[in-house]
């Protein structure tokens, strides 16, 4: 990572930032700033269009001007409001053994899916999944561009989850020390994508990795086991030092997935969905 990516976000003040709109605006997405802004608690989100970058300005110029969000140095043509950087607070982590699958599909994966799994084989593929039909489309070739720099590198991973050749589930995130950042998940058949998770938090966890972040607060990331932590917590897990080795990416069946994750049910609760 050079100086100047590292440099680039010293100015955004995570004290006094919004922990429910954006910390920063601009600065452009070379995948070494786009590294420098992970380890710094923040994530990227493009402006899909002319109209969310002037929404942008019109709902958080103010802020700029007051130094609650900071507006990143670039150059004089670009549109600093076409690029939103986020942190939010709290946020939504998983630790890695935390995944939730729930007994119903632990057993499946235990004793019928044939599905198998692997890790960076087609970071590519799960990329443009992710980004298809996506509303708005905050996946922009020019992130897509930086990701695909970041895994050439070891920082960016994936997990794929196939039914014989067929791809029908991953995701994918940025490494950050013991933190990898989920950015982004997608599924072809029930249940593939919250595989895919719980198969990138298993190697992750292999590797050294010590924190799942699943940046944006929603029911489905609560349902996959995430919990709310403190943005200053947070930071601080970030900060700790690490030594996290590279991510196993060989075949794997399922079924492990099914015998580590499997959650017993409590006496005397009746029976029912998981």
């Amino acid at each position: 990572m050079s100086d100047a990516a590292g440099r680039m976000f010293e100015r955004v003040d995570l004290a006094r930032a919004p922990g429910d709109g954006p910390a920063a605006f601009g600065g452009g997405l070379a995948a070494d700033v786009l590294l420098a802004a992970y380890r710094r608690g923040l994530f990227p989100m493009p402006a899909g269009d002319d109209y969310a970058s002037a929404f942008n300005e019109a709902r958080f110029e103010e802020a700029v001007a007051a130094g609650e969000v900071a507006l990143l140095p670039g150059t004089p043509e670009d549109d600093p409001y076409a690029l939103a950087w986020w942190s939010p607070d709290p946020r939504p982590v998983i630790t890695p053994d935390g995944v939730r699958l729930g007994s119903r599909l632990a057993r499946r994966l235990r004793n019928t899916l044939p599905w198998w799994t692997s890790a960076d084989l087609a970071f590519d593929r799960v990329l443009d999944a992710c980004a298809d039909g996506r509303r708005p489309p905050w996946l922009t070739e020019e992130l897509r561009a930086a990701l695909r720099s970041l895994n050439e590198s070891g920082a960016a991973h994936s997990a794929e989850v196939w039914e014989g050749e067929e791809l029908i589930g991953g995701v994918f995130g940025v490494g950050a020390g013991a933190v990898l950042s989920l950015d982004s998940m997608f599924h072809r058949r029930p249940d593939a994508a919250r595989v895919a998770v719980a198969d990138l938090a298993a190697r992750f966890a292999a590797a050294g990795g010590r924190l799942l972040d699943a940046q944006w607060d929603t029911p489905h990331v609560r349902a996959l086991g995430a919990t709310l932590l403190p943005r200053e917590r947070y930071l601080a897990e970030l900060a700790t030092p690490a030594e996290v080795r590279p991510l196993a990416g060989q075949a794997l069946p399922v079924s492990r997935l099914g015998r580590e994750r499997a959650v017993p049910r409590r006496r005397g609760r009746p029976h029912g969905p998981a």
